[in-house]
């Protein structure tokens, strides 16, 4: 209606002997002006940055399965692989379900006087998104399940913590009651738009650093600690069953990371341009960091320290990839490699706790790293999107802020959610089950019938 309109008032302006000539075109003008601006209030769907956010839902999915699967499959011994692929894709069907019952609209619908905390229940069982509503000028099914890969992928990492040990009934409770009560919180913190706690702050968290990262770390090192350590923890050795798995599934997670940062921007322009650019930055600096540092002190660089190392990028320059600039990517990099390998090696000893897969090491950490330095390069002499020299103090001190709550939220939640998972079903298999491995004792079936990889 309105380009009808606009066509026929242009017309209308060459016409010889028009009404519109003459003293007329002043009001003419003003019409089009108002025609114009109504038509920019329309929101229209863009075709480009839908493609783009279609694509970059893919990635992201791709990185739980089978990215991350692969990452941690690999990492645990062989009687225990099918276990974690099979919670791997336990939790990417479960959230799904549960995202559309309630978690997109606790996640983002406006919350009435708990605006702050959580969202509303105005699109339960997703009321209202249908083919032809938008947010912004992407459908809004695109947006939905985009954000429902995010809830795939952060419990998932969580399993990583107590991989090994922990029953399947046990995981599926701490899971749904930790995604209900800490995941869509955060989520709505930092996502959920005016009125929510850590929009109002002015906190930059583009693509999840205190929402999955933190937010999943920290719930790690609480199930960690809860459960107790795997049998023969810091006696005997207990490698990776297969190296190849976990490179590969870095490998995947590097790629559909692309899906993650960039798209946070819910457009193909500049900002996700710059996201992608810096997500490959950080983590290529980050991988270089964690294996130099592992050969000075080792005497080796090992291939499962550089995929962590890879993995520790990609986690910290999360919340920092729609900010920061170049010089950023290199600073969080660097910075992230080396925190993270001091924390997953040396820290992790000296504290005693068995992080099986370092979620908390590489996940925790790097989230915190990524978000505290998300402030500083954030400014415009580092190269970022714009913050002032003056304000960077202040931007992080908002930073530090959401740090805090996320690790105090997510650490009520999970000892709450652990405790009721171990009243009803108890959280960790029977020595017995441990020993022999949970893939048979859990699911049934074996990874491999070799016994000798055990």
């Amino acid at each position: 209606m309105t380009l009808i309109a606009m066509v026929v008032v242009l017309l209308g302006l060459l016409m010889p002997g028009s009404v519109f000539a003459d003293g007329a075109t002043e009001g003419v003008e003003a019409a089009v002006v108002e025609v114009a601006a109504a038509a920019e209030e329309t929101p229209t769907l863009d075709s480009g940055h839908t493609a783009w956010m279609i694509t970059a839902t893919a990635l992201v999915l791709f990185m739980t399965l089978p990215g991350l699967a692969l990452f941690y499959g690999g990492l645990v011994r062989a009687k225990n692989v099918l276990t974690i692929l099979v919670q791997c894709f336990a939790l990417a069907a479960i959230m799904s379900i549960l995202w559309v019952v309630y978690g997109y609209s606790l996640a983002f619908e406006s919350g009435g006087g708990l605006q702050k905390f959580i969202g509303g229940f105005g699109k339960l069982f997703l009321s209202g998104v249908t083919r032809e509503s938008l947010l912004g000028d992407i459908p809004e099914t695109v947006f939905t399940t985009f954000q429902m890969t995010f809830a795939i992928i952060t419990p998932a990492l969580i399993v990583g913590a107590f991989a090994e040990r922990m029953k399947f009934s046990a995981m599926l409770i701490f899971s749904v009651l930790w995604f209900t009560f800490s995941y869509l919180p955060i989520c709505h913190m930092a996502w959920g738009g005016d009125g929510a706690m850590f929009a109002d702050w002015g906190v930059l968290d583009f693509a999840g650093g205190t929402v999955v990262h933190i937010n999943a770390g920290i719930a790690g090192l609480v199930a960690c600690i809860m459960l107790g350590k795997r049998k023969g923890f810091g006696s005997e050795p207990l490698p990776p069953h297969s190296v190849p798995f976990t490179i590969a599934g870095a490998a995947i997670l590097w790629v559909g990371w692309f899906g993650f940062n960039a798209g946070s921007e819910l457009a193909a322009d500049g900002t996700s341009g710059m996201a992608l650019l810096v997500t490959q930055v950080a983590t290529a600096t980050a991988a270089a960091t964690w294996m130099f540092v592992e050969w000075m002190r080792s005497g080796k660089p090992t291939a499962v320290g550089i995929a962590t190392g890879a993995v520790a990028g990609l986690v910290a320059i999360t919340p920092a990839s729609g900010t920061a600039g170049p010089i950023g990517g290199l600073l969080i990099g660097f910075a992230s490699g080396l925190i993270c390998y001091f924390a997953a090696t040396s820290v992790k000893r000296a504290m005693g706790y068995d992080d099986s897969l370092d979620v908390f090491g590489v996940h925790g950490v790097g989230g915190i790293v990524g978000a505290l330095l998300t402030g500083l390069c954030a400014a415009e002499w580092m190269g970022g999107s714009g913050i002032s020299k003056d304000s960077v103090g202040g931007q992080i001190g908002v930073q530090f802020l959401s740090i805090v709550v996320t690790i105090i939220w997510s650490a009520v939640v999970s000892v709450i959610a652990l405790s009721i998972a171990k009243a009803m079903v108890g959280l960790r298999v029977s020595e017995e089950v441990e020993h022999a491995g949970l893939d048979l004792a859990e699911h049934g079936e074996e990874g491999y019938h070799s016994h000798g990889m055990h």
